[in-house]
């Protein structure tokens, strides 16, 4: 008899829903079923069956155990339903139940069949708090950029509450009709709001990923945000660390109207340009201010190539970045954002 051998621990939980079969819907946990063979001659182990990673109904009351599991035989990931009798299953070799597919209504099954969602934290449980790093600039001083390099090649999450806000009018969210309202009106969306779609959307990435690194691109943008994110967060919780991307306004002035160029984006000119960097100065300057008074700002200067900036960026980052990813060679899309290799023409 093949034996299980090592298997790293099963931590991943799994929630199951819309089968409308009471058996089949609901939160699974790690197997804790004892050793026993399986059909292809496996000895089963905590966690696992058939040498890949299973699980049992949260409230104990599957009479065959594993109840979402995988078949060696079969060749398939099945979910079964209280009396042991198979409900749906996918065939296919993937080392864990797919999330990304429809799964077959078998016959003891009801269509459609349900959707999965792998969570990388007991969901009964508190999500872990988030390892975040505020990110602040005048516009054009490359947030975006150092931003998309540090989650490709740094395994960083960026988030920026533009997209957010826009993400959340778009799926009709419950916050859908009061962000319309105020953007609708020219008023800034409060700030409850938009810390709230911030927690959210870190809370989902972590528990969908395990990832726990945020980058919050443009945010706080002013003391009010700064107020808001203590409202939800508390004003016990240590502050998190700001990255400042520090860069004069003629340099800033020069790249985005070269930007103007190709992006298409109606507030590239020297109008608006000049417009945005007094905002930025008047409304976000004072809460810069505020983090380098508590020693929690690191200044980057961004006047500098795209590389330096970028090592810099790497370093602060460096004390929560996975190793084997910081080692890991440039993409080619990491390579045209630091402008050592060309785009490709359209």
């Amino acid at each position: 008899m093949a034996e299980s051998k090592d298997l790293k621990p099963n931590n991943l939980y799994i929630e199951v829903s819309g089968a409308g079969i009471p058996e089949v819907d609901g939160l699974f946990v790690p197997s804790t079923a004892p050793p026993v063979e399986s059909e292809s001659g496996m000895i089963s182990s905590p966690g696992y069956w058939n040498g890949k990673m299973a699980w049992d109904r949260a409230d104990g009351k599957s009479e065959r155990s594993p109840a979402l599991s995988y078949s060696n035989s079969y060749n398939s990931w099945r979910i079964c339903r209280l009396d042991g009798h198979l409900a749906y299953d996918v065939t296919c070799g993937d080392d864990m139940p797919p999330t990304d597919r429809e799964w077959h209504v078998y016959k003891k099954g009801v269509a459609p069949a349900p959707k999965l969602v792998l969570h990388h934290f007991d969901p009964r449980q508190p999500c872990p708090n988030p390892n975040v790093v505020f990110v602040l600039g005048g516009p054009g001083a490359g947030k975006g950029t150092m931003c998309e390099l540090a989650e490709s090649q740094l395994g960083w999450t960026h988030l920026s509450t533009g997209d957010l806000l826009r993400a959340e009018q778009e799926t009709g969210g419950p916050n859908a009709a009061t962000i319309e309202e105020y953007v609708t009106a020219g008023k800034l969306v409060p700030n409850e709001i938009i810390v709230n779609l911030l927690k959210n959307a870190m809370e989902t990435v972590t528990r969908t990923t395990g990832k726990n690194n945020f980058l919050l691109d443009g945010f706080p943008r002013s003391l009010s945000n700064l107020d808001g994110w203590y409202e939800i967060f508390g004003r016990e919780a240590e502050l998190p660390k700001m990255l400042y991307f520090e860069c004069p306004f003629e340099v800033l002035e020069k790249r985005i109207l070269g930007r103007a160029k190709y992006s298409g984006r109606s507030d590239d000119n020297i109008e608006s340009v000049k417009q945005r960097f007094d905002t930025f100065k008047a409304e976000t300057l004072p809460t810069v201010e505020l983090f380098k008074s508590k020693g929690n700002c690191v200044e980057i200067d961004t006047s500098q190539s795209r590389e330096a900036v970028y090592a810099v960026v790497t370093e602060n980052l460096s004390e929560y970045t996975d190793r084997e990813l910081a080692a890991k060679p440039l993409t080619e899309r990491a390579e045209m954002l630091l402008g050592l290799r060309p785009y490709p023409r359209k």
